[in-house]
């Protein structure tokens, strides 16, 4: 069962010849989610071997054009490949108006449905579930309504162990009864307690996706435990009034929400431009949490089963 982080893009407010703005691809057990679009985000799609119709719905943290602006280009593809399912866009107001506009004046005959669904970046609530996966709206601090995204796997269901199956001959009615958790009374009147008989396959993993934002306190504490986070990290701790005033965060504050939340692991990214050396604000960040690693473009970071 795979869960994984692939990364299109890492840099913040525009694209350099190496990098592109924000953008990733959640992936859960081949059901593709798109979280952040910036500008070329379709040629980092394809890039990196994702089918863009593959996508199930799109995240979009907020409305400031470095995490936007390859969405609209993006929609109008999917409809000249032949899309024909609709597409769920889950994004601040007035995300809303903004697609609606598009559909007037480029979209008039898009074969699918464009389903826009409003995140209230005030609230930590779930936004979207389906029979594996839950996804929360984190509410952040920056200069517009912003939220981040946490990505919590369901827990499995229990499985039964086919030797027990076999020991005390259970029949299937049984072995249903056994999965729902129920204690199973033998013909001879045996009980056999549920713990004997089941066993939970691997432990729910999660992800968490905090950009753009300043330290938020609250907000780590929201994605407390979480598998792999990404949190930005847009300046240096040598910048940090400057990173202050622009509603973002340093390399240690990144790290001090990766300790605060108790993360398995911490990935930087949103990186500002005038950075050459992406090494070296990782490792100002390694002094605090070591484990830290750059969300280098076209990486991908798999979450490992915990069983």
């Amino acid at each position: 069962m795979g869960f994984s982080v692939t990364i299109l893009g890492n840099s913040s407010a525009k694209p350099t010849p190496h990098a592109h703005p924000s953008s990733q691809v959640v992936n859960l057990n081949e059901q593709y989610y798109l979280v952040d679009a910036g500008e070329g985000v379709q040629q980092q799609l394809i890039r990196r071997g994702i089918n863009p119709l593959r996508l199930r719905a799109v995240f979009i943290s907020h409305l400031h054009g470095d995490h936007c602006f390859g969405l609209f280009p993006l929609i109008a593809t999917l409809g000249l490949e032949g899309k024909r399912t609709p597409l769920d866009i889950y994004a601040p107001a007035p995300m809303g108006d903004i697609l609606e506009y598009h559909r007037r004046y480029f979209w008039d005959d898009l074969p699918y449905e464009v389903k826009w669904h409003e995140v209230r970046t005030t609230e930590h609530a779930i936004i979207m579930q389906n029979n594996t996966l839950e996804v929360w709206s984190i509410p952040l601090r920056h200069r517009v309504p912003t939220a981040g995204f946490l990505f919590k796997e369901k827990q499995p269901g229990l499985n039964v162990d086919k030797f027990k199956i076999e020991k005390y001959g259970l029949s299937i009615a049984q072995v249903v009864a056994a999965k729902r958790g129920e204690d199973i009374t033998l013909e001879s009147g045996e009980v056999i307690h549920n713990e004997e008989l089941t066993y939970i396959p691997y432990q729910a993993r999660s992800y968490a996706y905090l950009s753009d934002t300043a330290y938020s306190a609250k907000a780590a504490e929201r994605v407390h435990g979480v598998d792999l986070l990404y949190h930005e990290t847009t300046y240096s701790i040598r910048e940090a009034k400057f990173a202050k005033g622009r509603g973002h965060s340093t390399t240690e504050e990144a790290a001090k929400a990766a300790l605060k939340a108790e993360a398995k692991r911490l990935i930087i990214g949103h990186f500002s431009s005038r950075y050459k050396d992406h090494d070296a604000l990782c490792a100002e960040c390694r002094e605090i949490f070591p484990n830290t690693d750059i969300a280098a473009e076209g990486m991908t970071f798999n979450i490992e089963e915990k069983r």
